[in-house]
């Protein structure tokens, strides 16, 4: 089948499922295939239970004309992706990153909801699987759309690209993330410009970070670019209040007085003005947007524990993420100030070395209290901050301790679990 025919039933259908668990009626399943699952036996249920199609790549399990046997289900659902995206024919605008590329996504959209109806990927919907999905949520409604595109190795921002077709890019920074898989920093570089090069392939439009070195130097490869930055000499300019609690980003005549903690996220607010900017939508409209927007999902989070005040930011965890959080615990006014870090994945051979520059950093910025869970900090384990090789082991320290009127900082890989230190 065409992807033009599968297309037409897509557009007849409820839209498309690969967990029946979740499917809806007249949905098209699309039977994918894991490590430990092989989507096709489900497809007679999916049937069953509703589904107006079933997609499958394995001809044992086609037993009437509802099943549509395909060579690749996993490429028969990016093909139609892009079908999809060019039917609609609205302007894409991709996002990339080390760090911040969802909080990025997520302020940005509340910034262009204030003008457009504006489609933007849920969650963090980012991967090769989740790309796809995200196009075939858009519909004919929409405006204008933002599509966050994850990666862990180089090539695949290339391939996404191919069905994303973006018209405008964003990369929040490029950091040490994933360096296992981009075979350390110069592969990070190489594999998060391939956003530049598919835009420039289109001759879109860039927004890039002045302020920051390496994106400064990679922009040159592309035609079209617009900055944001510190630097007066940028396209559009702001300014921080460095001594705010919360974030609070000074542009043009406006002051946006965020629910966003840690510096780091002055980059990311600054990107959505210049982006909103771009597009029309009025200060006093991305002013409110920004100002209404509050962070969820372990990102950031402000919350209490016990008489203490926590900053929660445990969703993930890299040497440039945790570094630029410490940088940043380091600034706050606090009259007394601890920090919670796991083990920090995807760091490869430099794992010890990251690890360590960690420590060095806590020597440095010289917290009230240092606590570090995980079997990588715990092989440098020199008695002098508390080491806890699980977060369970650390939760019954914490637990036992008698914090009052702290600021506590958590922060950590996403298979660390850190936000189990909060749970009772």
């Amino acid at each position: 089948m065409s992807s033009k025919d599968l297309h037409e039933l897509f557009l007849a259908s409820a839209g498309v499922c690969t967990d029946t668990r979740s499917l809806e009626k007249n949905q098209l399943f699309f039977a994918l295939k894991g490590d430990n699952f092989n989507g096709n036996q489900y497809a007679k249920a999916a049937l069953e239970n509703g589904a107006s199609y079933a997609v499958i790549d394995e001809e044992a399990y086609a037993l009437d004309s509802r099943y549509i046997l395909v060579t690749n289900v996993l490429e028969s659902l990016q093909e139609l992706a892009a079908f999809h995206r060019n039917y609609l024919d609205i302007p894409i605008i991709g996002i990339t990153g080390s760090n911040g590329k969802t909080t990025s996504k997520e302020l940005l959209h509340v910034v262009l909801k204030a003008k457009y109806s504006c489609f933007a990927t849920k969650g963090n919907l980012n991967n090769h699987i989740g790309v796809p999905l995200s196009l075939l949520s858009m519909n004919k409604t929409h405006d204008l759309a933002i599509i966050e595109m994850g990666a862990n190795h180089q090539k695949e921002i290339a391939s996404y690209c191919n069905y994303v077709n973006p018209n405008y890019g964003l990369i929040t920074n490029i950091g040490k993330a994933h360096l296992e898989g981009f075979g350390g920093i110069e592969g990070v570089i190489k594999g998060k410009t391939e956003l530049y090069d598919a835009i420039e392939k289109n001759g879109g439009l860039v927004f890039y970070n002045l302020d920051d070195h390496i994106l400064r130097e990679q922009v040159k490869k592309v035609s079209r670019s617009l900055s944001y930055g510190k630097d007066p000499s940028s396209d559009y300019p702001y300014s921080v209040d460095e001594d705010s609690t919360f974030v609070k980003v000074h542009f043009k005549e406006s002051v946006v007085n965020s629910q966003l903690i840690g510096s780091y996220n002055a980059h990311n607010i600054a990107a959505a003005i210049a982006i909103g900017s771009y597009f029309e939508v009025e200060d006093a409209k991305i002013k409110a947007a920004l100002e209404a927007y509050a962070p969820e999902n372990n990102r950031s989070q402000i919350s209490s524990f016990r008489g203490n005040q926590i900053i929660l930011d445990a969703y993930n965890a890299n040497p440039t993420s945790m570094e630029a959080a410490l940088q940043s615990f380091n600034k706050l006014m606090a009259p007394k100030k601890i920090v919670f870090l796991g083990d920090m994945f995807e760091v490869g051979t430099d794992s010890k070395k990251e690890h360590q520059h960690i420590l060095d950093s806590l020597k440095e910025y010289r917290f009230d209290v240092c606590v570090l869970v995980g079997k990588e900090f715990k092989k440098l384990d020199t008695g002098a901050y508390h080491f806890f090789e699980s977060t369970q082991e650390a939760k019954s320290w914490f637990h036992q301790q008698d914090f009052h009127e702290s600021t506590i900082l958590i922060k950590g890989s996403r298979a660390m679990r850190m936000e189990d230190l909060l749970k009772d």
